[in-house]
């Protein structure tokens, strides 16, 4: 099992490989287009502006790259900023497209509705989970949250919800594509478990 982490200048990757070092996993750093497709499953790390990680991503070739990586049936993860990058649009500083592997937006929290509490939300927060492979093991589990946006879509998509301030979509699925708003690699153990789950997924 061989898994590629996309490295396209946006996000912390040595936590995200040295996370799957820990369970054992064969994770390597993928930075050229060409190779995407030597991988069994996919992570989309990212930390930072939607806007600018779509731009690497189109310029390096790493957008169509990851398109048929999808299209060819295997797994997809993105994680915080790559979860988000897995819709159709972003508002953050304007108005991106995404990739649009899920139907929905990223739009930011509701000052209004978020009483005293501040933005970004940072820190440790459960998440509600529904049934899905890749919370075999785990009931609501507390992961590490760091964001301003969060997704709007379907509850046919969610598998994982969390409440700060008001409820939010937390973690989606959609046939091959997983997404987490959350940090597994920040996770501790819960968050291990979670990427242990989607090494072991269709296997």
């Amino acid at each position: 099992m061989k898994i590629g982490i996309v490295d396209y200048n946006m996000g912390n990757l040595a936590s995200v490989k040295n996370a799957f070092d820990k369970i054992g996993a064969n994770a390597k750093i993928v930075n050229s287009p060409d190779k995407i497709k030597n991988y069994d499953k996919l992570i989309l790390p990212g930390v930072g502006a939607f806007g600018d990680a779509m731009q690497h991503l189109k310029s390096t070739g790493m957008d169509e790259a990851i398109k048929d990586f999808v299209k060819s049936g295997k797994f997809l993860l993105g994680v915080c900023l790559g979860m988000q990058l897995l819709f159709e649009k972003s508002e953050e500083f304007g108005e991106h497209e995404g990739l649009g592997f899920i139907e929905g937006e990223v739009v930011y929290f509701d000052k209004k509705k978020l009483g005293e509490r501040k933005i970004p939300h940072m820190g440790w927060n459960k998440l509600f989970n529904n049934n899905s492979p890749l919370f075999k093991g785990l009931n609501n589990p507390y992961l590490y949250f760091v964001h301003s946006l969060h997704v709007v879509c379907d509850d046919k998509y969610a598998i994982g919800k969390t409440i700060y301030g008001y409820e939010f979509v937390s973690a989606v699925n959609k046939d091959n594509i997983f997404g987490f708003q959350p940090h597994p690699e920040k996770s501790h153990n819960e968050g291990l478990k979670i990427l242990e789950n989607f090494v072991n997924i269709g296997v």
